[in-house]
């Protein structure tokens, strides 16, 4: 990962090769139908449920994001219109390569294209950009927000948990009103907000240093099994249906938060002595290459679960499958990698700083 400064931060890109992994692992298991890998079916061995609950990747990319602001940050005033641009620069030329190729496609199948349109526009505002990109109109509202939070935030830590006690309110009160607030809670700021905010607190309040291996190891393991249950009880698509109606989402989204604030701030936070070895660069590479793994494998994925399920061998058990998601993974970096070389890194040029000591 590294910045407009010329900062390069190894630790948090491995943390972006596993956020993209779940993700991955996610979508290749169950699409949405749970095909090839049922959704009941939950991993015995409890720390393996992260992957058949995958979409956990989203919320570790969320609390990075909020991590990173306030590291890079820190101390500093920001170009707030600079930064905006930059942030344009990082994120619009692979979603614009995205949305073309799906009009492509729309166009050789002969359907009408109004509809995929008008979700474009809309994806300013609302969830509805094609191939996961609902999670960057939620990243784009965390940058109008993020001067507002890095203020409050540095000047108190109990502005934080001011914060996430509004948005826990308005969650709540979108729950009593609806009975539901599992989608606002995962595909808006609504629920997201806890995730950017818990990572730009782990950072300011100095976690990775206060923070031991047996406490990480604790908070770690508690993460685990929390996770494993929810995945027993139904998980993402059959608590017991979605969208679901369990209290449990008022409250999701800041668990979720929480963890990977713990998590992200103690791997940073700690001078591994692998990092400058050659498989420490090779994960910070996949890091690197996260973005265009999140944009693209769902132009693919499906149809590689489908083609080794259907072709090759049974994949429906969840280990059999998991074993055949991180090979199809690794095969889908070169991909990533051109996707990154030749549609984003060119952009990159134009970048300028935009902090001031």
């Amino acid at each position: 990962m590294r910045s407009t400064s010329g900062h390069h931060f190894v630790a948090l890109d491995h943390l972006r090769a596993l956020a993209a992994l779940l993700v991955f692992s996610w979508h290749f298991l169950h699409y949405k139908s749970g095909y090839p890998v049922p959704f009941a079916q939950a991993p015995a061995l409890f720390p393996l449920a992260i992957f058949d609950e995958g979409h956990v990747g989203v919320a570790l990319f969320m609390t990075l994001s909020g991590y990173l602001f306030a590291k890079l940050l820190a101390g500093k005033k920001i170009a707030y219109g600079q930064f905006l641009w930059n942030r344009v620069l990082r994120l619009a030329p692979l979603l614009v390569a995205v949305i073309l190729i799906n009009l492509a496609m729309l166009l050789a199948q002969g359907a009408p294209v109004t509809e995929f349109m008008v979700s474009v526009l809309r994806g300013a505002i609302y969830p509805s950009l094609p191939n996961g990109g609902w999670s960057i109109t939620i990243e784009l509202h965390f940058y109008v927000l993020l001067p507002l939070l890095l203020a409050l935030i540095t000047r108190s830590p109990w502005h934080a948990l001011a914060i996430l006690a509004l948005a826990t309110t308005l969650r709540a009160a979108i729950y009593l009103m609806q009975g539901s607030v599992q989608h606002e809670a995962y595909f808006t700021l609504a629920g997201r907000i806890d995730q950017f905010t818990l990572g730009i607190l782990a950072y300011r309040m100095g976690l990775g240093q206060r923070m031991g291996n047996k406490t990480i190891f604790v908070v770690g393991t508690c993460f685990l099994l929390f996770y494993a249950w929810f995945d027993a009880h139904g998980g993402f698509m059959r608590s017991p249906g979605y969208p679901s109606p369990q209290p449990l989402w008022i409250v999701m989204s800041s668990i979720e938060g929480a963890a990977c604030a713990c998590l992200i701030a103690w791997y940073d936070g700690r001078r591994w002595s692998f990092l400058d070895g050659s498989a420490s660069q090779w994960v910070g590479k996949v890091g690197e290459y996260s973005y265009s793994v999140y944009l693209l494998h769902m132009f693919v994925v499906f149809d590689l679960a489908a083609f080794a399920h259907e072709r090759i061998m049974d994949i429906s058990n969840f280990y059999v499958g998991l074993a055949w998601a991180f090979m199809c993974f690794v095969a889908f970096l070169p991909v990533a990698a051109a996707s990154y070389h030749f549609i984003e890194k060119p952009f990159f040029a134009w970048r300028r700083p935009y902090t001031v000591q």
